[in-house]
């Protein structure tokens, strides 16, 4: 195969051969699989969630020292938040299953936020419950009206995450249950991106072929649902608060 393609033939116009002629063409959107932390939602500010699990244990932080415990806790590792830095062996099998099983995700989080010396009792847990309520994630700006643009255009939506609880109560409390036809959670359904399982999982819950199934994340294992027969649109990382780019899912999903 030569190295760069080969200039496009033309042929004079109302040649015998144009209707011949081949045309790109894609087949139509009929389903969009989202990602949920990074491409939908965002965990809360830092410091603002180390402050909110403080008050919860009765202790109120100053500015500078909410700030410190913020910085060591992520570099230990936060759910939603980056990798921790390391994982201490005794923690190691629940890590691994920490997208497989509530127990495993709980424990593991829980054990890495114990690693840092809050002198506060019982943080490590209260930290960890800000996950599972709505207050301690934000939705993007653009969530909301790309699901409810795919909703009218009668795409079908999942959400397909690797997590160890139930995202349903955030999307109830944020009001957008109603746009979204399934969750396709690792720990409900034993598998986890970027294995094709789970991305097949969705498009058969979905009813619709993955050839005909768009996935939206921001992680290399998001971008697995291309060996599902999915196409991928991997979307930059963004901030809470700001939109992230979700816009472009409706100028692939949608017609023109």
């Amino acid at each position: 195969m030569p190295d760069h393609a080969e200039p496009p033939q033309t042929r004079p116009t109302g040649s015998a051969d144009d209707d011949a002629a081949p045309r790109a063409s894609r087949r139509p959107v009929k389903a969009v699989l989202f990602d949920f932390h990074g491409t939908l939602a965002q965990v809360e500010e830092p410091r603002q969630w180390v402050l909110a699990a403080a008050a919860t244990c009765g202790v109120t932080l100053d500015r500078v020292r909410a700030t410190s415990l913020a910085d060591r806790l992520l570099t230990a590792g936060r759910a939603g938040g980056p990798l921790p830095a390391r994982v201490p062996p005794r923690l190691a099998e629940l890590w691994a299953d920490r997208d497989l099983y509530p127990h495993a995700h709980r424990g593991a989080y829980t054990g890495l936020a114990e690693t840092v010396d809050t002198g506060i009792e019982g943080f490590a847990d209260a930290l960890y419950e800000r996950l599972l309520i709505a207050e301690g994630w934000l939705p993007y700006p653009d969530t909301a009206p790309t699901l409810t643009a795919l909703r009218e255009a009668g795409v079908r939506v999942a959400v397909v995450s690797n997590i160890g609880f139930d995202l349903r109560p955030h999307f109830d409390a944020w009001g957008l249950t109603g746009l979204v036809d399934a969750f396709v959670l690792s720990y409900e359904v034993g598998r986890c991106k970027p294995d094709p399982a789970i991305f097949l999982r969705a498009c058969g819950m979905l009813g619709v072929d993955p050839e005909q199934t768009l996935m939206v994340g921001d992680t290399p294992a998001d971008a697995g649902a291309v060996a599902a027969g999915c196409s991928v649109l991997v979307l930059p990382a963004a901030e809470p608060g700001r939109e992230n780019g979700l816009g472009a899912v409706l100028d692939l999903a949608l017609p023109a």
